[in-house]
């Protein structure tokens, strides 16, 4: 089990589960241990370097072979990073000197000499005939060997695993916390919860699992293990089913129905009949998914199971033969009448959807005095709706521009973003700001009062996880809209794939752009070298794994942005190959160390999402010269083939301008509301530990913190939205 399940603990927790074994004289061991730890960027905490000096040599040996696995996958130290450029960043030619070479090349290999004549002859020649291009022509090995050891640095990163509860303590916690978390978990951390759910499935459970795909995770672990099943809705059940499938439990793609096994059926059939028979009014919510309602009813046969006649009922209205009106519907029939008030009552029956639909019904009603009960309606129901809701208006009507003529970005669940005119008209000054005062003051009453904060200030500007599908999964990956500091003098980009079945070939590039969102220029395939930096080189095959790096010197950036994307020029999509990630290093200037060196890596995030275009976040310089990185998680759709920088360079500057400008509910926002109720907060000096427990927010944990403190990080950020 340990194998198992201490590697979930440590890459959400960044705590080693207590290691255990025979008392005896580790202590050289451990600080061995604590030694190639700090290669990759990690360290032992005081406490967890006192404990395993206490234990066997043998024991710390064995726990250390096992964490460095787990610490290097983290960071992205588990593959082979090799260059096409053998000692980049030095030395890299110019591009047309470079392709002239490969065509050198080529004409002096008897076996292309002919074919690439002929596509000289005709005025364009294909990069991938050329035999010397984008593919190794050295080994690792040899790359290593042509560059120095890496001089530690001040600024190297330096991530501290702490010392935790045993094992089991660890994973039940650790369910626990994701089971019941208030925000929609990323796709990788839905798989983690489904190996923890089928582990604690006999053990405690969350007093609630407010969100759906959440459940249906917990509910396949449960009706594996023959336990009784968790639901709500008659959509629980769907979701259920697509997780026995090994579908999409969030319903956003189609899920292809497998053959189930009669138990399974039975158990849903069940569960459906129980749901409806004790709420009819539960058949409304079929009809927002009939398609995928009438495909499970032909692996269900509903038919042959007369003793559930109410679960029957569910397949009826899914095929027309039984009407009834969804929620929705009678919200829709009222608007298209004009009662926009009397809307507004129905919606109160459902907070959460009023707060969501203010915007249209504000924009809606004709009259003053209908706006005006629109804000009072509101302000009515804003305590019975959830905070991740609550939260989420108040960041829409902060950025509600007052002014119509802006262009209004688009990014769905999946993290597509695409971006569109807006032709909203606006929403009164005065409504707006009494609606946002509102949702301050529920927000404010609900945030837990500590009686002393203590605020790393570079966690300030970090976004709260509304939806932890704006969040990669990664190492040092924060939310969507997140702001950080960045501190070096060399940021090194890379990115890192492995194709499944067919060549595959991935494109880092890295445009730069002025204050006005126009491109200056970029580093890519297509240009290996400018004044700010190089490019490591374009490969495009990668049947073992390959990487690209950009180099660049922040001091001589000119533009006002950097913005690394990462383009499929063939092949399999981000969803398809064995794996792929980016990320992004920081160096002092005098650094020398491979293209990758582990301790050095600020994030790396992985790379699985909708698209042929990524862009992971942006790099913006200040007026005093300070760069901060502002994160986007975002996907473009591209081409089928052939994406690269010059050919989305439009879409990306409008993209940019939208998302830069959005401001997000952060971490600041939540701790100027505490300050408000009187809770004493101090901003932390990065070096003194206050004695006694108190409330901590922070990037990272601080070393020597009193036990009973309550610590949030960006893994456990999602703890501050209220209930």
């Amino acid at each position: 089990m340990s194998d198992r399940l201490e590697p979930l603990v440590i890459r959400h927790t960044h705590r080693l589960p207590l290691p255990t074994g025979p008392a005896g004289q580790g202590d050289v061991a451990a600080r061995q241990f604590d030694a190639v730890l700090m290669s990759a960027g990690f360290k032992l905490s005081a406490d967890l370097l006192a404990h395993l000096s206490g234990l066997s040599e043998a024991t710390v040996v064995d726990t250390a072979v096992r964490t460095l696995r787990t610490v290097r996958e983290m960071v992205g130290d588990h593959v082979r990073h090799n260059v096409y450029f053998i000692d980049f960043p030095a030395h890299v030619p110019d591009t047309f000197d470079f392709w002239m070479r490969c065509i050198a090349e080529a004409l002096a290999d008897d076996k292309t000499h002919e074919g690439t004549l002929a596509q000289l002859q005709s005025g364009v020649v294909d990069l991938l005939t050329l035999p010397s291009y984008g593919t190794y022509r050295h080994t690792y090995a040899e790359m290593l060997a042509a560059h120095d050891e890496l001089i530690a640095a001040a600024g190297d990163r330096l991530t501290v695993l702490h010392l935790g509860g045993t094992v089991e303590d660890e994973v039940r916690a650790l369910y626990l916390a994701l089971a019941g978390s208030r925000t929609p978990l990323g796709e990788d951390h839905l798989g983690d919860l489904g190996v923890l759910a089928g582990h604690c499935v006999d053990g405690p459970q969350p007093e609630a699992i407010p969100v759906r795909e959440n459940r249906a995770v917990v509910n396949a672990a449960r009706l594996a293990a023959g336990s009784g099943l968790l639901l709500d809705s008659v959509t629980d059940v769907l979701r259920l089913a697509c997780a026995v499938s090994g579908g999409d439990v969030t319903l956003l793609e189609p899920t292809r129905f497998r053959t189930l096994p009669r138990p399974v059926r039975r158990a849903l059939l069940a569960g459906l009949d129980a749901l409806v028979a004790a709420a009819p009014a539960k058949l409304a919510d079929v009809s927002a998914h009939r398609e995928p309602w009438k495909r499970l009813g032909e692996r269900l046969h509903p038919h042959e199971y007369p003793q559930w006649p109410y679960a029957a009922e569910v397949f009826a209205v899914a095929r027309g033969e039984q009407q009834v009106r969804s929620f929705d519907s009678r919200v829709e029939e009222l608007l298209g009448r004009d009662d926009v008030v009397g809307a507004a009552e129905l919606l109160k029956s459902a907070p959460g959807r009023l707060l969501r639909s203010l915007d249209r019904l504000l924009r809606t009603a004709q009259a003053e005095d209908e706006r005006e009960a629109m804000v009072a309606a509101a302000e009515q129901v804003v305590s019975q709706a959830a905070g991740r809701v609550v939260l989420s208006v108040r960041e829409h009507l902060h950025n509600r521009a007052e002014e119509t003529g802006e262009r209004r970005v688009f990014v769905n669940r999946r993290g597509r973003a695409w971006v569109t005119d807006d032709s909203r008209p606006p929403i009164a000054p005065a409504q707006r700001k009494r609606l946002i005062a509102a949702l301050d003051a529920e927000i404010r009453r609900r945030l837990p009062a500590p009686e002393r904060l203590l605020v790393d200030p570079d966690v300030l500007d970090v976004a709260l996880p509304l939806s932890g599908r704006a969040t990669a999964a990664g190492l040092g990956v924060l939310p969507r809209g997140s702001v950080t500091p960045v501190a070096g003098e060399l940021l090194r980009f890379f990115v890192y794939w492995k194709q499944a079945e067919q060549r595959t070939d991935f494109d880092l590039s890295a445009v730069l752009l002025d204050a006005r969102y126009r491109t200056v220029s970029w580093l890519s395939y297509t240009s290996l070298t400018q004044f700010e930096g190089e490019h490591s080189g374009d490969i495009t095959d990668a049947p073992d794994g390959a990487s690209e790096f950009i180099n660049l010197r922040l001091g001589a950036v000119r533009s006002a942005f950097i913005l690394p994307q990462v383009n499929i020029f063939a092949g399999e999509g981000f969803e398809e190959v064995e794996e792929s990630f980016f990320g992004f290093m920081l160096r002092e200037g005098e650094q020398k160390g491979r293209p990758f060196e582990p301790a050095t890596v600020r994030m790396k995030s992985e790379l699985r999402g909708p698209g042929r275009v990524a862009l992971p976040l942006v790099f913006r310089r200040g007026r005093d010269g300070s760069w901060t990185a502002k994160w986007l998680h975002l996907y473009l759709k591209g081409a089928p083939s052939a994406n690269q920088v010059e050919g989305n360079r439009i879409t990306v500057e409008t993209l940019l301008r939208g998302i830069v400008q959005r401001d997000h509910i952060n971490v600041r926002y939540v701790t100027g509301l505490m300050a408000e109720r009187g809770t004493t907060v101090t901003v932390w000096d990065g070096e003194s530990i206050p004695e006694g427990a108190v409330t901590y927010i922070g990037l990272e944990r601080p070393d020597g913190l009193h036990p009973d403190s309550r610590v949030f990080t960006p893994e456990n950020l999602r703890d501050l939205i209220p209930d």
